[in-house]
C-alpha cells in the first residue's frame, strides 16, 4: 500500500461510492474529485498514481494538472492490469475466445487502451523502465466466475439480451477445469507507463 511509504496521501475517485467504501487509513485523506482537478497543492506530490482509470481521463487536461502539483522528481505512473491468463492451455484458449471474440464487443471502446497497456497513450514525460509484475491469484472455478460475472461487458451483454454468451462460457469452461474446487493461478499482467514529470 502506497500509505505505508508516504507521510500523506490524497485518494481520490469522481465516484463517491467508491470514496465512500474505502477503509479508512490515517495518513490517506479520501476525496471525490476528477483526476483533472486535483485539491492538492501546487509543486506539492512526489508520486501520481492512475490505477485502471486512465483510460477514462481527458489526457491533456489530466497532465497539466500533474504538472501543477507535482513536486521536483515527481513521477508518475499510469497503471493498468492486462488481459489475464489462466495456467491451463484449455481452459485459458476457451477464455480467450470469450474474452475477445464474444464480450469482447461489449466493452467499451476505452477498454481497447487497457488491453494494449496503456501504449496508444501519449505519455510526453521522460519514461522510466520497470521490473516485470503480475496479479496472482489462485481460484476455483466459482471464483473466478464470479469475478468474470462483475464485468461491465458482462453486464451490458445481458442488456442487450445476450446472457447466454456468459452462461454458455461458463459450461464449456466447467467442463474443461475439471473439479469446480480446484484452484487455478490466474494472472494479470501489470503494465505501466511511468515517468518523470
Amino acid at each position: 500500500m502506497i500509505a505505508r511509504h508516504f507521510q500523506q496521501v490524497l485518494a481520490t475517485d469522481v465516484s463517491a461510492s467508491q470514496i465512500e467504501n474505502a477503509a479508512p487509513v490515517p495518513s490517506v485523506r479520501f476525496a471525490v474529485e476528477p483526476a483533472e482537478q486535483c485539491s492538492a497543492k501546487e509543486d506539492s506530490v512526489d508520486l501520481i498514481v492512475a490505477a485502471q482509470a486512465a483510460h477514462w481521463f481527458d489526457l491533456p487536461s489530466f497532465y497539466q494538472e500533474a504538472r501543477r502539483i507535482a513536486a521536483p522528481g515527481c513521477v508518475l505512473a499510469l497503471v493498468s492490469y492486462g488481459v489475464l491468463s489462466i495456467d491451463d492451455s484449455h481452459c485459458n484458449d476457451r477464455f480467450r475466445q470469450f474474452y475477445y471474440d464474444e464480450i469482447g464487443p461489449y466493452w467499451p471502446p476505452e477498454r481497447q487502451h487497457v488491453d494494449n497497456g496503456y501504449a496508444s497513450f501519449d505519455f510526453p514525460f521522460e519514461e522510466l523502465s520497470y521490473p516485470a509484475m503480475s496479479i496472482e491469484r489462485d481460484w476455483s472455478l466459482e471464483q473466478f466466475l464470479g469475478y468474470v460475472r462483475t464485468w461491465s461487458s458482462v453486464k451490458a451483454a445481458a442488456k442487450e439480451g445476450k446472457a447466454s454468451l456468459t452462461d454458455s462460457f461458463a459450461e464449456e469452461l466447467a467442463g474443461l477445469w475439471g473439479d469446480p474446487q480446484e484452484r487455478r493461478k490466474i494472472s494479470w499482467p501489470i503494465a505501466m507507463r511511468l515517468g518523470r514529470i
